[in-house]
């Protein structure tokens, strides 16, 4: 089956986050919101098909997971990663923010530190303050156009803390961290008594999905310290009914973890949870997801060509996943980041993410979901051109 993601949906005054959050933000309702990650795209057929199968048995009552729940993401895993995934080390959790949260919370006390890694998605760094730990930021070297770790820096600042956030792949970067590159932190993370936590969500939006490397097979210590978290939401454009999982392979962890969740209450799906994740990690989601992967990277080489022939002096890091592009404005010579998203949003009339929100070494950046249909991002790069010529950049 052939799938459209070239039709543009109308959104507003559907209480969308993407629009209503950019109207409190801004006051304006007629910038292009091109920020929040969740895509321009219909949400696959095969996803509200399952959907109305539920809705169909009228009652929405509370509901548990299946085998094949369990045994859909055990081979999703093997065929895609070679991950091995016993059914005992797999637990629903609602949202992988809240996953992080609950990890933050079972396994450091307050005032403990945590390591994350910045540029980052932002609530790393929020769930642990709001936890009251104590964030310990080592900023990413971006050299040669992508991003790598300081592992010297890590070294040095591990032994402060109880646990280290990984985003793998990396948002805001897009960067696809190598088996070597994940196994030199899990080593420095065993050797300090650290946890590590492994933000997989943009896993299988990796462009060649061969290229991810679960953070748990990286090396023989891995599985022990390893705390995953994985969901198909993102890819398949469902993040509003909340479906991910933690995938926890080494008995302590796992007792420890499944045992907060479940005393808490807080392991349960809501009663379309189950079917969706079912209904994504399928044969026509295998297709899907091909054509989409496929679309987006022709929305990465569109933005790659026209930056390069209409605004040269912006350019971004080339993702090696997902849909986001974190573009880097810093030969603009603008004065400060509020110059910068003052740019974007009055003169080019685009609601992007601030860089800076993702940690000082974002300062200079924007990030941009091309998760949409070619149209929009036609329409988005013919703007930001028009901007960018009259301010003589």
């Amino acid at each position: 089956m052939k799938y459209d993601f070239s039709t543009p949906i109308e959104r507003k005054d559907t209480d969308c986050v993407s629009m209503e959050l950019m109207k409190q933000a801004t006051g304006r309702d007629d910038l292009m919101p091109l920020w929040i990650a969740d895509m321009g795209f219909p949400t696959p057929p095969f996803v509200i098909k399952a959907i109305e199968k539920r809705l169909k048995q009228h009652i929405l009552g509370y509901t548990c997971a299946s085998e094949s729940y369990y045994r859909c993401i055990e081979d999703w895993n093997k065929r895609h990663y070679s991950f091995d995934v016993p059914r005992k080390a797999i637990h629903y959790v609602p949202g992988i923010v809240p996953g992080i949260y609950f990890a933050v919370n079972c396994f450091t006390e307050k005032g403990d530190a945590v390591m994350i890694e910045t540029p980052v998605y932002h609530p790393f760094g929020n769930v642990t303050r709001g936890s009251e730990r104590k964030v310990v930021e080592v900023p990413l070297i971006l050299e040669n156009g992508r991003y790598r770790m300081d592992y010297d820096e890590i070294d040095r600042r591990l032994p402060e803390c109880k646990m280290f956030i990984l985003c793998n792949p990396h948002n805001p970067g897009g960067t696809s961290w190598t088996k070597e590159e994940i196994a030199q932190v899990v080593k420095l993370c065993k050797k300090h008594g650290v946890v590590l936590v492994s933000d997989e969500i943009h896993a299988d939006m990796t462009y060649n999905a061969a290229d991810h490397i679960p953070t748990a097979t990286s090396c023989d210590e891995a599985a022990d310290i390893t705390i995953t978290f994985m969901a198909p939401t993102k890819t398949f454009n469902l993040p509003g009914v909340v479906a991910s999982h933690t995938i926890v392979l080494n008995d302590s962890l796992r007792r420890k973890f499944f045992s907060y969740l479940e005393n808490n209450d807080i392991g349960n799906g809501n009663v379309f949870a189950y079917d969706c994740v079912e209904a994504c990690y399928s044969p026509e989601g295998e297709e899907w997801l091909k054509q989409m992967l496929d679309y987006v990277k022709g929305n990465v080489e569109y933005v790659y060509d026209f930056l390069a022939s209409h605004c040269p002096k912006i350019t971004f890091i080339t993702p090696e996943a997902s849909f986001l592009l974190f573009l880097d404005n810093r030969a603009l010579g603008l004065d400060s980041q509020k110059e910068l998203t003052d740019f974007y949003i009055n003169d080019a009339g685009l609601y992007l993410n601030d860089g800076e929100m993702f940690g000082k070494p974002g300062r200079g950046f924007m990030r941009m979901n091309v998760g949409q249909p070619r149209c929009t991002i036609e329409k988005a790069m013919n703007q930001l051109a028009k901007a960018y010529a009259k301010r003589g950049f």
